[in-house]
């Protein structure tokens, strides 16, 4: 008995040593999920020292974007019940983390963000569709970044929120954030 008393709470200081840091963020159900690191992690030697890693609010909203692939297409929409481009955007920055008001359109976004490279840029951030390689050009689409040459984004009502590249549009697309 006293063996199994010590193993038990070896097994626990292994475990209450290890960090692990969580966001709760609203799921596409509505319902909220915790998103760890320890579920990902073996459980370390207690003399091994451990690193946490941090979620940043912009992990947390590509992630929340990539629940919402297969949610489906609406001209002006602004709900999970369907999402234009600027809709879904708007959607998953009020909803991630603490949650961010942005503007409605997407040329609006685009205004109020701070424009960054592409090397910049990182998951969650915003990418705008110009039309024309002219950055000060109307910004007719605008999508989450999910990093490399993808985004989540409201395409179109056959299509609905889809994970895609955005290499497609060549040089007439920005980066934007709001984060840092």
């Amino acid at each position: 008995m006293r063996r199994n008393l010590l193993v038990g709470t070896a097994v626990a200081a292994v475990a209450i040593s290890i960090p692990v840091t969580a966001v709760i963020s609203p799921a596409f159900s509505g319902t909220a999920r915790a998103a760890t690191l320890s579920s990902q992690q073996k459980a370390a030697p207690a003399t091994k020292a451990t690193t946490t890693a941090r979620v940043t609010w912009n992990m947390a909203a590509a992630a929340l974007a990539r629940e919402l692939v297969g949610a489906p297409y609406a001209y002006g929409g602004t709900s999970t019940a369907g999402f234009d481009c600027s809709g879904l955007t708007q959607w998953v920055y009020h909803h991630a983390g603490g949650g961010k008001a942005i503007d409605r359109i997407a040329n609006d976004q685009f205004h109020e963000f701070k424009r960054i490279s592409q090397a910049a840029a990182r998951p969650g951030d915003l990418v705008f569709f110009h039309e024309t390689s002219d950055p000060s050009s109307y910004v007719y689409h605008v999508g989450v970044y999910e990093g490399g040459n993808d985004i989540v984004a409201a395409t179109t009502p056959s299509g609905g929120v889809r994970f895609e590249s955005f290499a497609w549009a060549g040089n007439t697309v920005t980066f934007g954030t709001v984060t840092h």
